[in-house]
């Protein structure tokens, strides 16, 4: 179980995070939305141990994150909103150095990329150098990269920005299959749909605060709106207004 409690981060004098919790349990999904600059991305880096919280609680499974950095993230897959590929390595090096990285042997290292091209469809693009590549592929090759080491966390900011619809098909079905062999899923986007598709709960940050945690049902039932999307802006105007009360 992935536990996040009452987390606060400034940068300066800004005060980035002030106040933000939510938990996850293996095999479920939860999407965390917010507007831009609301503190998701330095949520979800704290989460992964790259910066240090001012204050609150993070754990994975027990680990305390910030006491054992590195046992916690063997236990997470991240798919950064920026790919991050190394573009003199094929597609097959980069997933493998991630997974020696992990301490996958050899063997293990083959069958899994082996696995992961079927899955995603990339056995053309396999031992292409990745420069030059496409958003589709190189989204591939980051997520393949994330899932090599078989973690029971995955967190995936901004999946399918950018993808085409055969892509974000195939994106969708991947992280689909690990739901059902119990991975749990956190999810950031600024995409309805998709957030609406594959996420059980949503946690809504504004300002750095955490404005509603609910199924995406009690969510919409919770404003005057009827779908997920003005349901969102609801919360986001709310806090604006109270802001500037």
């Amino acid at each position: 179980m992935i536990e996040v409690q009452s987390l606060q981060k400034s940068f300066g004098t800004t005060q980035a995070v002030k106040d933000v919790s939510f938990s996850l349990q293996p095999g479920t999904s939860l999407g965390l939305l917010g507007p831009n600059g609301a503190g998701k991305t330095s949520s979800l880096r704290m989460l992964c141990g790259l910066i240090a919280p001012d204050a609150g609680r993070l754990s994975i499974d027990g680990i305390n994150v910030l006491k054992s950095p590195v046992a916690a993230q063997k236990k997470l897959g991240v798919l950064p909103d920026n790919c991050g590929l190394y573009t003199r390595l094929t597609a097959a090096e980069n997933i493998q150095y991630f997974a020696h990285l992990y301490g996958l042997k050899s063997a293990h290292t083959r069958q899994r990329i082996s696995e992961l091209a079927a899955q995603l469809d990339m056995d053309d693009i396999l031992h292409r150098k990745t420069l030059g590549f496409s958003q589709g592929e190189r989204m591939k090759v980051a997520l393949a990269r994330a899932l090599v080491h078989e973690p029971p966390y995955l967190i995936l900011d901004e999946p399918t920005n950018g993808l085409d619809v055969l892509t974000t098909r195939a994106v969708r079905h991947l992280l689909q299959q690990q739901l059902n062999q119990g991975t749990g899923l956190i999810f950031s986007s600024h995409l309805m749909h998709e957030v609406n598709h594959l996420c059980q709960n949503i946690t809504i940050i504004t300002h750095g605060r955490v404005a509603i945690h609910g199924s995406p049902q009690a969510i919409i039932a919770s404003t005057p709106s009827d779908d997920l999307e003005s349901a969102f802006a609801h919360y986001c105007q709310a806090a604006q207004e109270a802001r500037h009360a």
